[in-house]
């Protein structure tokens, strides 16, 4: 499996079996990203939470590449609702895809949707554990830091961590060296950083602040083999 970032939570994960799938496609309006709504692949998108700078570029991209939609059930039923194909989800639910198993856990934020200046609620903030390949991936969405990570870490062996490190909306980076050393990943990676002026942080300081190798600081579009963790 491979795994790479693109600015804020945006993430693609490349599967062996030549699946890729799409983390918060936050790409318009993204200073940080390298990638473009109008060609990027995608067979599957993940939604960790309603806010616009995660839904993203979702529904253009969807329709265009027919990608299944992973998320909440009530972001799912608002895609659905405009001829797209989804997958309806709550906390605490596990389901085995074709690529892959997804559970998803909670996430301590909010998750409504602005629409031409109004905003809708859309259920409750997710992060996403997915497991393919014999590897595992948490990406913990917008969260605050809350002690039952540490079960996220005892349900199944994590890989990979991306954990938000920008402060101010979710965690900063004190919190996030908790979150890394309570789901005991072997790699954390920071995201939801640095994307404004709000949220500027120094990624390779927080890894530095992990343990000898925990931290990964990836550059944007930079691939990661996760084999090699």
């Amino acid at each position: 499996m491979k795994i790479s970032w693109h600015g804020q939570s945006c993430v693609q994960i490349q599967t062996n079996s030549g699946v890729t799938i799409l983390i918060d496609p936050f790409i318009t309006g993204n200073p940080n990203s390298d990638l473009d709504p109008n060609t990027v692949e995608a067979d599957v998108i993940f939604l960790t939470h309603a806010h616009n700078d995660h839904i993203g570029d979702t529904e253009p991209i969807a329709k265009r590449t027919g990608a299944l939609i992973v998320a909440n059930v009530e972001i799912a039923s608002f895609f659905e609702k405009k001829g797209l194909k989804t997958h309806g989800m709550q906390m605490g639910g596990k389901h085995q895809f074709d690529f892959g198993e997804v559970k998803m856990t909670q996430a301590i934020h909010g998750s409504s949707y602005e629409i031409e200046g109004e905003a809708i609620t859309l259920g409750l903030a997710a992060g996403i554990i997915f497991s393919a390949d014999g590897q595992t991936i948490y990406h913990a969405g917008d969260t605050a830091l809350f002690t039952d990570m540490k079960l996220i870490g005892a349900y199944k062996a994590i890989d990979v961590a991306f954990l938000p490190i920008g402060d101010n909306f979710t965690m900063g980076p004190e919190d996030a060296t908790i979150a890394a050393s309570y789901v005991q990943a072997k790699k954390a990676v920071p995201i939801h950083y640095n994307t404004f002026p709000l949220i500027k942080q120094n990624a390779e300081e927080f890894c530095i602040s992990l343990p000898e190798e925990q931290g990964l600081a990836l550059e944007i579009g930079e691939i990661f083999d996760v084999s090699n963790v």
